[in-house]
C-alpha cells in the first residue's frame, strides 16, 4: 500500500509536535478499544507515537512503515482512500474512538469525531455502506434496577427501558443486543462485565451527567411532538437519568439540526425473543471479521437486500426475533406471496435503484446535501409507482394494508417535491453527470448562459482559424484545453511546435513533458472572460442550489418513512428469493402453550451447501421429551446438530420459511447457549469459570418457554467434578421444564433418562467402525439411542498412533470402566499362571544362551525366533495372551 510522503518545515513539525503531546490523556488504542488521534494533512492522514504504532499493525501489518521526525517523533502517513476504510474499521470492527485534527486558521484543532454509537461528524469520511444502525445507550441502576436510554440517530429515534434485573445482568445483556448496540455510556463498574460480554464499547461518563432535571425541556426541542404532562415516558426516572447522559454526551440539544427531527419511543424486553451474547456467537447469528465466506453467518446467508437500508431491517429482525404468532405469520404469508408472485424479481429489481435514503436524510439535514443528491431523491421518488403497481398486481388485501397504503401516501406527499425538482433542475444534463439548475429559473442565470456559451463559440472559432493557419488538425494534433492554471490554450507536442517558430501573434505559456502550452491575445481575452462569467454563473447557480436543497430537506420526515417501508419490503422480498433458491418451506407456527418443536428432515441454513450434508429429524415436545441428550464421537455432529435446531427456531420466529421438509415450531421466549470457551481466556477467565458463569446465568433467565443449548459442559476441570456438575445442572433443567439440547462426552449423563423418562430422550451420532479398527465412517445421523461405545481410541488408531499408547488407553479406559461399572478385576485359574510363567522363563533363559555379544538389532532377531518357536504354546495360555495384548 503506497504511503503519502510527510512534508513538513522545522517550524511546522514543532508546532505540531508540542501540539499532540499537550493534549489531554485518553485510553490508547489497543484490541480493548481506546481512542486513535488522526491528523488531517493536503495529501492524506499523519499519525503519531502509539496511533502510529496502531495503524503500522493494522494497516501496513509491520512496523517497518513507520517513520521519525527530525525531532525523534516516530509516525505513520496513510493516504486518503486507506484512512477512508481504516476509519471504517476502527469504528465498527475495532470498537475504537477517532479523532480528528486539522488546521482552521492557522491553529490545531480537532475537527470531527467518531464513536462506534456516533459516527455522524465522520459518516462522510468511510468507505462503503453501513449494514447495521449506529445505536449509543446510557445505563443507570438503583439497586436490581436498571434504567437505559439509546439513540438510533440512522433513523432519528430515542428510546427508553427500565426494567429489574438479577445479578448477573441478563436482562441487560438481551436489550443490548435486541438494539444491537455499539456504544454505552455509564459511570458504574457494576455493569462492565456485561458489556464486555456483549462486544459493546464502553465510554466512562460522569455521575453528574445523569441528572434528569432538565432533560423535560430539552425533549421539547429535540422532539417533533412534545410529551405530554401524562406520557408515560415520563414516569421511567432512572430511564430518563440516562437519556440526559446521552444526549450531552452525543451534543444532541446543541445541534440546531436536530430540533424537531427525533420520536421516542419505551423499549419493552417482552415484545421480541432474548438473546444472550453466547447464543448469538454460538448459533453464528451475524458476521464476524474472521469469515471466511457471506454465507458463513445467517445474517449473510439471508442478506441478499438490494438496498442498504434492508441490509440494517435484516440485522435488526435477526438480533429481534418476534413473540407475537400473529405477526410472525404475517410475515410468512407476505414471503408465501411473493415465492408466488411472478412479479418478485420486478420488484428487487426496482429496490436496486432506491439510493441509502437514511444516510441522504442526514446529509440534508446537516445541510451537506448536493444537487446531485436532490436529483438521487427525485430518480427514486419515480421509482414509488412501479413498485406500488407490482404489488398491487397481487391482489392481497396483507400487502395493501403493510406498504400499499403507506407508500400511496408517501408518494402524494412527494409530489410536491417531484415539480420543485423538475422546474428547478436542468434533467436534461443528468445524463452527463452534470447536476445543473435550470437556466430558465432565474433570468441572470439564462442571461449569463447565454453569454457563457457565445464566449466558447467564438473560442471555437479561434480554435478552427488557428488549425487552418498552423496546418494542424483540430483534437488531432492541436489541442484546445482549459488548463486549471493558463485557462483556455492550445497545446502541440514538442515536435511539431516548431511550426510557431516567427509568428509573433502566437504567445508560449508554458513548456511541458506533453508539449507546449500557447495562446493568442484574442483567445486569452476570451478565456478570461470565460471564467468570470463561469464564476459569475456558479454564484447564481450556488445560491439557488442551496434554496432548493433547503425546500427539500422539509421533506425528510417523509423520506425517513419511505426507507422504512421500502427497508421491510426489501427484506421480505429476500426472505422469498432465499427460500426459492435453498427450497425452504414455511414453519407451522404453533402456540406456545403447544410447546413442541418438529422438524423433518431438518438441515442447518449456512451448512447444506455441502454436498455431504446429512439431514435430521427432531422431536421436542412429542411424547412430553423436552430434555434431549446427544452422544456420539467428536465431529460426528453433534454441535451442527443442537446449532441447527437454534437457527431454525430463530428462523421462524423473524418471518423466514425454514430449511426443513415439514417444521412445527411454537414460540420461545429466549435462546440460551453454552457452546466453547470463545474468547475467555483473553478476558482473564479460564475455560471452566466461563463455563460456570455462563450457565448461572442460564439458570437464571431460563423459563418453561426457553431454549436451551448447551456442548460439552463440564470439559473445564476434572472429570468427576465435570460430569457431577453436567449431571446436577441437567437435572435442575429437565425440573425447569423447558427445552433444552445437550451435547455431552460424559456417556453416564444417559442415565438420565432412567431417572426422568417422561422428561428425558437420548440420541446419538451414529458412526460405523469398519472390520480395520481404522476405518471409521462418521454417519453425521442423529438416531434414538445411546452411543454404544467411545471413538476415542478409534481416532487415535486412525491418525496412527503408537500402538503402544493406542493399548494402553484401552487398558486403562476398561480399567476405569470397571470401576465405574463396580467389575472386579480379571483373575485367572491358578495353573494358567504356574504355566504361563514357567514358560516365559523357559523362553527369557533361551534367549540369554545365544546372546553374545550381539548389538541390539540381532538380539532382537533372536528374541523374535525364539518367540516363533514357543509361539502355539503361548496362544494357549489365557495369562500370557492377556499380558501381550496390554503391550
Amino acid at each position: 500500500m503506497s504511503r503519502p510522503e510527510f512534508n513538513i518545515d522545522k517550524t511546522e513539525e514543532r508546532s505540531l509536535t508540542a501540539f499532540y503531546k499537550g493534549l489531554e490523556e485518553r485510553e490508547e488504542p489497543s484490541d480493548n478499544g481506546g481512542t486513535i488521534r488522526v491528523f488531517e494533512r493536503p495529501d492524506g492522514y499523519v499519525l503519531f507515537g502509539v496511533d502510529a504504532r496502531y495503524v503500522a499493525e493494522r494497516v501496513y501489518r509491520t512496523l517497518t512503515a513507520l517513520k521519525t521526525t527530525d525531532l525523534k517523533q516516530e509516525y505513520v502517513t496513510i493516504a486518503t482512500a486507506g484512512f477512508q476504510n481504516f476509519l471504517r474499521d476502527a469504528l465498527l470492527n475495532y470498537g475504537l474512538k477517532v479523532e480528528i485534527y486539522g488546521k482552521v486558521d492557522g491553529k490545531w484543532r480537532m475537527t470531527s469525531w467518531g464513536s462506534p454509537g456516533n459516527l455522524s461528524q465522520v459518516e462522510d469520511l468511510m468507505s462503503g455502506q453501513l449494514n447495521t444502525n449506529p445505536v449509543a445507550i446510557a445505563v443507570k441502576t438503583q439497586g436490581d434496577t436498571v434504567g437505559l436510554a439509546f439513540v438510533d440517530l440512522n433513523n432519528h429515534v430515542l428510546g427508553l427501558s427500565q426494567f429489574e434485573d438479577n445479578e448477573c445482568m441478563s436482562n441487560l445483556e438481551s436489550l443490548l443486543i435486541q438494539l444491537d448496540v455499539k456504544e454505552c455510556i455509564t459511570s458504574e463498574d457494576k455493569v462492565k462485565a456485561v458489556i464486555e460480554r456483549a462486544g459493546v464499547s464502553r465510554t466512562d461518563a460522569k455521575s453528574s451527567w445523569f441528572n434528569s432535571n432538565e432533560v423535560e425541556s430539552i425533549l421539547d426541542n429535540l422532539l417533533t411532538e412534545k410529551l405530554q404532562s401524562t406520557s408515560p415516558e415520563l414516569s421511567l426516572k432512572y430511564a430518563l437519568g440516562s437519556l440526559a447522559c446521552l444526549i450531552k454526551y452525543l451534543s444532541l440539544d446543541s445541534d440546531t439540526n436536530n430540533h424537531g427531527a427525533f420520536t421516542i419511543k419505551t423499549h419493552t424486553l417482552s415484545q421480541y425473543m432474548k438473546l444472550d451474547a453466547s447464543a448469538l456467537k454460538a448459533l453464528h447469528l451475524m458476521p464476524s471479521v474472521k469469515d471466511s465466506t457471506k454465507t458463513s453467518s445467517l445474517y449473510g446467508l439471508l442478506n441478499v437486500c438490494k438496498t442498504a437500508t434492508g441490509s440494517r431491517t435484516l440485522a435488526q429482525w435477526v438480533k429481534q426475533p418476534l413473540m407475537d404468532k400473529t405477526e410472525i405469520e404475517k410475515r410468512h404469508e407476505i414471503v408465501e406471496i411473493f415465492i408466488g408472485s411472478d412479479l418478485l424479481e420486478s420488484i428487487r429489481q426496482s429496490l436496486s435503484t432506491v439510493p441509502d435514503l437514511n444516510r441522504l436524510t442526514r446529509k440534508f439535514m446537516r445541510q451537506a446535501a448536493s444537487l446531485e443528491d436532490v436529483v438521487r431523491v427525485y430518480q427514486m421518488v419515480a421509482t414509488l409507482p412501479h413498485i406500488t403497481a407490482d404489488l398491487r398486481a397481487a391482489q392481497s388485501e396483507l400487502l395493501e394494508e403493510t406498504f400499499l397504503t403507506q407508500l400511496d401516501s408517501i408518494i402524494a406527499g412527494l409530489q410536491k417535491f417531484e415539480e420543485l425538482v423538475e422546474s428547478t433542475i436542468d434533467l436534461n444534463s443528468i445524463d452527463s453527470h452534470e447536476f445543473m439548475i435550470n437556466p430558465d429559473m432565474e433570468e441572470g442565470l439564462n442571461d449569463t448562459k447565454a453569454r457563457l456559451e457565445a464566449c466558447q463559440d467564438r473560442m471555437k472559432d479561434i480554435f478552427a482559424s488557428v488549425s487552418d493557419e498552423l496546418g494542424m488538425e483540430m483534437d488531432k494534433k492541436l489541442k484546445f484545453e482549459n488548463h486549471h492554471v493558463h485557462g483556455w490554450s492550445f497545446r502541440l507536442t514538442r515536435t511539431d511546435a516548431s511550426c510557431l517558430r516567427g509568428l509573433s501573434k502566437f504567445k508560449e505559456l508554458a513548456t511541458l513533458k506533453a508539449g507546449i502550452i500557447f495562446t493568442t491575445n484574442e483567445l486569452r481575452s476570451l478565456s478570461n472572460e470565460f471564467t468570470e462569467l463561469s464564476q459569475e454563473y456558479k454564484k447564481i447557480q450556488s445560491r439557488l442550489a442551496k434554496e432548493i436543497v433547503e425546500i427539500a430537506c422539509s421533506y425528510c420526515p417523509l423520506l425517513e418513512r419511505c426507507s422504512a417501508v421500502l427497508g421491510q419490503l426489501d427484506v421480505l422480498t429476500s426472505f422469498a428469493a432465499v427460500a426459492i433458491e435453498r427450497n425452504y418451506i414455511r414453519p407451522t407456527v404453533v402456540d406456545s402453550e403447544s410447546r413442541k418443536c418438529i422438524l423433518a428432515a431438518s438441515r442447518h441454513p449456512c451448512l447444506e451447501a455441502q454436498d455431504t450434508f446429512i439431514p435430521n429429524d427432531v422431536h421436542l415436545g412429542q411424547d412430553g421429551k423436552n430434555f434431549l441428550v446427544i452422544t456420539g464421537p467428536n465431529m460426528g455432529g453433534k454441535s451442527t446438530f443442537i446449532r441447527q435446531v437454534g437457527v431454525i427456531v430463530l428462523m421462524n420466529q423473524i418471518g423466514c420459511f425454514v430449511p426443513c421438509d415439514q417444521a412445527e415450531i411454537s414460540i420461545f421466549d429466549c435462546i440460551l447457549a453454552r457452546v466453547g470457551a470463545g474468547d475467555s481466556q483473553l478476558k482473564g477467565l479460564s475455560t471452566f469459570m466461563s463455563e460456570m458463569l455462563e450457565t448461572s446465568a442460564i439458570l437464571k433467565s431460563a423459563t418453561d418457554k426457553s431454549l436451551i443449548i448447551i456442548d460439552e459442559l463440564g470439559r473445564g476441570t476434572s472429570t468427576y467434578d465435570g460430569f457431577g456438575l453436567a449431571w446436577a445442572i441437567s437435572e435442575h433443567i429437565v425440573k425447569m421444564n423447558c427445552f433444552s439440547l445437550f451435547a455431552t462426552h460424559f456417556h453416564e449423563l444417559t442415565e438420565l433418562a432412567k431417572e426422568h423418562p417422561d422428561s428425558v430422550d437420548n440420541l446419538h451420532v451414529a458412526a460405523h467402525v469398519g472390520e480395520s479398527s481404522d476405518d471409521i465412517t462418521l454417519l453425521y445421523k442423529v438416531v434414538p439411542g445411546v452411543s454404544s461405545k467411545s471413538y476415542g481410541t478409534h481416532v487415535a488408531e486412525v491418525v496412527k498412533f503408537p500402538t503402544k499408547v493406542v493399548n494402553m488407553a484401552k487398558r486403562k479406559a476398561q480399567e476405569l470402566d470397571d470401576v465405574n461399572s463396580g467389575t472386579k478385576a480379571k483373575k485367572y485359574a491358578s495353573e494358567d499362571l504356574v504355566a504361563g510363567n514357567k514358560l516365559l522363563k523357559e523362553i527369557l533363559t533361551e534367549w540369554k544362551s545365544q546372546i553374545k555379544d550381539n548389538d541390539v538389532d540381532e538380539a532382537s532377531k533372536l528374541l523374535k525366533g525364539v518367540v516363533d518357536k514357543y509361539k502355539t504354546q503361548m496362544e494357549q495360555n489365557v495369562f500370557i495372551k492377556d499380558a501381550l495384548a496390554s503391550l
